[in-house]
């Protein structure tokens, strides 16, 4: 009988899959939310305001030890610009961004978590404060968070063009902007905690 052995080297571990810790990610979903929840026609530059403080503050732990994740990054700069244009521009030119705030919050998610499958993952960033750095280089990591960041990109996509599409019709706002959206969001969290221990488990059948 072959007994199974805990890893004791670099070798050896990095033959085990990769896992991810899952919480990091979702709160730095936190100032996105927040936006979304209270942007609106009168409340949109108050909702700006408050996601980038959120976003600061999330950002503080990283930029003391002088690294930064690109989701808390893209952040601060989105919320910074819809924030700044408040006083810059007239009430006249506000107007499309009042209509259009919260599909451009998820436009712009859509966005970074797509260009970050190009080098890397977003996701990543945040598994690796779990996962030994050995295993940051080996292929199922990468693997395994390139499928993370593409659903949470699908979804960010999906959920803006839900918003678009409220925008132009009646009737059924609260299913685009706020049901199915939130659906979407309850099982693209469950996935991300379900899919990696997926991976660990058919590592370790195929050992």
């Amino acid at each position: 009988m072959t007994h199974t052995r805990e890893p004791t080297g670099s070798t050896q571990t990095s033959h085990r899959p990769p896992a991810l810790h899952g919480g990091g990610v979702l709160i730095s979903f936190a100032p996105w939310i927040i936006f979304d929840v209270i942007a609106g026609p009168s409340t949109w530059k108050l909702a700006a305001f408050t996601a980038l403080v959120a976003s600061v503050v999330l950002s503080l732990p990283d930029l003391r030890h002088g690294t930064a994740k690109i989701l808390n990054v893209a952040a601060i700069v989105f919320f910074g610009v819809i924030w700044i244009l408040g006083f810059v521009l007239d009430r006249h030119d506000l107007i499309w961004l009042e209509t259009y705030a919260q599909v451009l919050s998820n436009g712009v998610l859509a966005v970074v978590a797509l260009a970050s499958l190009l080098t890397v993952p977003f996701t990543e960033q945040y598994a690796r404060e779990s996962v030994p750095r050995e295993l940051w280089s080996s292929p199922g990591f990468h693997r395994t968070n390139w499928v993370l960041t593409a659903v949470w990109a699908a979804v960010f996509l999906i959920t803006a063009v839900l918003g678009l599409i409220a925008v132009h019709t009646t009737g059924a706002g609260d299913w685009l902007n706020w049901v199915i959206p939130i659906i979407l969001l309850v099982l693209a969290i469950k996935f991300t905690k379900w899919y990696p221990a997926y991976v660990r488990g058919r590592g370790s059948r195929a050992g």
